[in-house]
C-alpha cells in the first residue's frame, strides 16, 4: 500500500509538472493563431490529469489558470464555459489548500469578510487565483446582475491580496483592482480615480512588461474619462514595445492586436 502511494504521488507530481510546462509554453508563444487552433486539446489533456488527480491543488491551479487565460482569445460562448471551469477548478484549489475557504463564494458578506481576513501571506497565490478566475466569471456573464452582484465580493478578495503582497504577478492585484473600479459607471459604484491609481501602481511595480495593463487602462479608464492623450499615449507605448516576457509574451502579443483596433477609431470615439 505504502508504494503504491508513493508512485500515485510520484505521478501527480509528474502530471503537475507537465501541466505547468504546457501553461507556460503557451504563454510565451508569439502565434496567437496557432494558440487558438491548439489550446482546445491541451485544455481536454488537463481535464484528463485531473481525473487521475482530482485533488491536486498545483494542477488544479495551473488548469484554472489556462482556462481563465484562453478565455481571452476566443469566442463569447466558449469564454463563459472556460470562466466556469476556471472558477470552479480555483475554488476547489483554494478548498483543498484551506478549509476555511471551503464555501467561501456563497458566505454572507460578513462572514467572507471574517475569512478573507484571517488568511495570511501564504494564502496569497491561492487567493489570487480564485480573484482573477472570480473577475472573468463576471466579465464573462456581465449580463447577469446576479453576476454583477458578486463584485464587492472579489474587491475585497483582491484588496485583501494587496494588503499581503502588492507585488505579487509583477503587481497583477493592482491591475486588476484598477479593472474592476473601471468595470462600472460612477453611477453605479465605479471609482475613476481609484482605477487609475491602481493602474499607475501596476505599471510601476511591472515596470511596463505586462502590455495588458496599458491597454485595459487606455480602454478602461482612458475613454471613460475621455482623455484621449492619455488613450493614445499608452497605445503607442504598447505597440513600440518588445512583447517578449517570461509568461507575458501570449498575452502581450495580443494586448498589441487590442491596441491597434482601439488606436484606429480613436478620433471616431473621442
Amino acid at each position: 500500500m505504502l508504494s503504491l502511494a508513493g508512485c500515485a504521488s510520484l505521478m501527480s507530481s509528474v502530471t503537475s509538472r507537465m501541466a505547468d510546462d504546457l501553461a507556460s509554453t503557451i504563454l510565451n508563444s508569439r502565434d496567437i493563431a496557432t494558440v487558438r487552433e491548439g489550446v482546445p486539446a491541451y485544455l481536454l489533456m488537463m481535464d484528463s490529469f485531473l481525473k487521475s488527480s482530482p485533488d491536486n491543488p498545483a494542477l488544479l491551479l495551473a488548469a484554472a489558470n489556462m482556462n481563465s487565460s484562453f478565455s481571452n482569445f476566443t469566442d463569447e460562448s466558449r469564454t463563459r464555459l472556460l470562466t466556469d471551469k476556471a472558477l470552479s477548478y480555483s475554488l476547489r484549489a483554494a478548498c483543498i489548500e484551506q478549509q476555511a475557504l471551503c464555501g467561501v463564494r456563497g458566505l454572507p458578506f460578513a462572514e467572507f469578510r471574517r475569512v478573507v481576513d484571517g488568511r495570511k501571506e501564504s494564502s496569497v497565490p491561492v487567493l489570487y487565483a480564485v480573484g482573477v478566475a472570480w473577475a472573468g466569471w463576471i466579465a464573462a456573464h456581465s449580463d447577469d446582475f446576479n453576476a454583477i452582484a458578486e463584485l464587492g465580493k472579489v474587491k475585497y478578495l483582491i484588496a485583501r491580496v494587496i494588503e499581503l503582497n502588492e507585488e505579487f504577478d509583477h503587481g497583477g492585484p493592482h491591475l486588476y483592482m484598477g479593472g474592476l473600479e473601471t468595470a462600472l459607471p460612477p453611477a453605479m459604484g465605479g471609482n475613476l480615480d481609484k482605477g487609475q491609481m491602481h493602474f499607475e501602481r501596476a505599471l510601476e511595480i511591472g515596470n511596463g512588461q505586462y502590455l495588458m495593463t496599458k491597454v485595459i487602462y487606455a480602454e478602461q479608464y482612458a475613454r471613460l474619462a475621455f482623455d484621449q492623450e492619455l488613450h493614445d499615449r499608452l497605445l503607442e507605448e504598447v505597440l513600440q514595445a518588445d512583447p517578449v516576457a517570461e509568461g507575458m509574451t501570449l498575452s502581450n502579443v495580443f494586448a498589441q492586436e487590442r491596441a491597434r483596433t482601439l488606436l484606429a477609431d480613436s478620433n471616431e470615439y473621442f
